[in-house]
């Protein structure tokens, strides 16, 4: 084989390559608070179930039922407890006592995913984090590759709903996350609701966290640079921020870029947003993403022209 075709070869083998990768990053969307949330047991698998610890019998009854489960069913199921001390554990730095509240009551169900398939969430009672926002949590925690059911007996935050999600996960996974990043996944979705409730612009602002996400990862921003980009991610959102929405947005940024995080599955979701904001008609500017994208093919292609030169 003669050079220049070997370095053809090479050459069609990385943009391949390139055109395959990419194509993985697409995950399954989050769904809404009104989808079904009955848990399925198949065959061979296990679903993991957080129950808040303070439940009463009746209330248990219902989570049960929204589960589409009953008591005999969780036999067949991994089966633990928030208790509400764990929640003031991760919680009181970034919500009030009240918001908390004196019992652990909102429950969850992990199931397993086909691997690439992504995190999908669905919600019920659930009144002040949607579906997005857990999944930018989730995936800030490190989860991969999971459905997820969230409910509540009755309408409620669910903030606390997180630390059952990640202990079903961790349970599932067999690894330990670490106290660090859950305080991180907490911080984000304390942080994403609160905007997103002020502003009334919920997806969007989950959408535009994801995308600070993406742009800060794996990177040591100064200040000043992150300030650049929560401005730079509010206008392509169309989202109002005030002072102090963009230094809650700093801070969180600041300390998710100290801690130890996979920045390639945050960028997969990220992608994932964007997709969804899309799908549901809202006027996301996210033509800057495509121009990004299309500078990287053409900078591969000027770099594989090249090698036709050599």
């Amino acid at each position: 084989m003669s050079k220049k075709r070997k370095v053809l070869h090479r050459g069609l083998a990385l943009m391949l390559a390139v055109v395959m990768s990419l194509g993985t990053c697409l995950t399954a969307f989050a769904s809404e608070s009104n989808s079904d949330t009955k848990v399925t047991i198949a065959d061979g698998e296990t679903p993991y179930i957080s129950f808040g610890a303070d439940l009463r019998a009746d209330e248990k009854a219902k989570v049960l039922d929204y589960f589409g489960l009953t008591e005999a069913d969780l036999e067949k199921c991994n089966v633990n407890t928030v208790t509400n001390a764990e929640e003031h554990q991760y919680l009181d730095a970034y919500v009030t006592n009240d918001h908390i509240g004196s019992r652990a009551l909102s429950s969850v169900a992990v199931m397993d995913a086909k691997k690439g398939s992504g995190i999908k969430v669905t919600t019920k009672n659930i009144n002040y984090c949607t579906a997005s926002m857990y999944e930018n949590a989730l995936a800030t925690a490190g989860v991969e590759d999971a459905n997820v059911v969230v409910v509540g007996p009755f309408d409620m935050s669910g903030t606390a709903a997180l630390i059952g999600a990640i202990k079903a996960y961790s349970v599932m996974s067999g690894e330990q996350v670490d106290t660090d990043v859950i305080d991180g996944a907490v911080n984000e979705i304390v942080v994403t609701g609160d905007i997103g409730n002020e502003t009334g612009n919920t997806d969007e602002v989950a959408g535009m966290v994801a995308y600070l996400k993406d742009q800060v990862g794996g990177k040591n921003l100064s200040d000043s640079e992150i300030k650049d980009a929560i401005d730079e991610a509010s206008e392509k959102f169309n989202v109002s921020l005030t002072q102090d929405q963009i230094d809650q947005l700093l801070e969180l940024l600041k300390k998710l870029q100290g801690l130890d995080l996979d920045w390639g599955n945050l960028k997969n979701q990220a992608q994932n947003l964007y997709g969804k904001l899309k799908d549901m008609g809202l006027n996301i500017d996210t033509a800057a993403l495509t121009d990004q994208a299309q500078g990287f093919f053409a900078k591969l292609i000027a770099f594989i022209k090249g090698l036709f030169q050599r």
